[in-house]
């Protein structure tokens, strides 16, 4: 993909093999995971299999999570963007989802709420997607407040192996 956003602040770009030691060092911190199943990542060998994963859905899909790079600094900060899931969520199949994982040295400093403005004007914008969907964990505070920042509409709470989520929507009006 040649897609590149930027924001004030961020260079969203596609992953490169490139981004896997600052990668591995976010995903294998657990406070990262806290939220995510608590299954921080344990060797290198696997982030470069997410990588290569994120890689294929680029081909697949035409979208996908892209590295979140500091303009100032140039350093990754960790990711954000679209997915076309394919699998099913919430009872949900084929839909496209929006989402972010910052390195926690970045956190509360509002990159994930930029990113994911950036992310929703291309999807509605130039994608024409007509419906957004997110999963925050339940007792996620941070990440239910981004998604609700960004204009996101919680619809309903479910389970997933026993662990509370909460649902958001938001529905292209053609307002960015």
């Amino acid at each position: 993909m040649d897609l590149i956003l930027e924001t004030d602040r961020l260079i969203l770009r596609e992953f490169k093999l490139s981004d896997a030691e600052a990668f591995f060092a976010m995903d294998s911190n657990p406070k990262v995971h806290q939220y995510l199943w608590n299954k921080p990542v344990q060797k290198m060998e696997e982030t470069i299999e997410i990588i290569e994963f994120v890689r294929k859905q680029y081909i697949e899909n035409g979208i996908g999570r892209f590295a979140m790079i500091s303009k100032d600094t140039n350093e990754f900060i960790g990711w954000a963007g679209l997915k076309h899931n394919t699998e099913k969520v919430n009872n949900k199949i084929n839909f496209y989802d929006i989402g972010y994982r910052l390195d926690e040295k970045f956190w509360g400093k509002g990159y994930a709420s930029e990113a994911t403005f950036a992310w929703l004007k291309y999807a509605f914008e130039t994608m024409n997607i007509k419906t957004i969907e997110a999963a925050a964990h339940t007792e996620n505070v941070a990440s239910n407040r981004i998604l609700q920042k960004i204009g996101m509409q919680m619809t309903e709470q479910y389970l997933e192996d026993g662990i509370s989520w909460n649902w958001y929507q938001l529905d292209n009006n053609n307002n960015f």
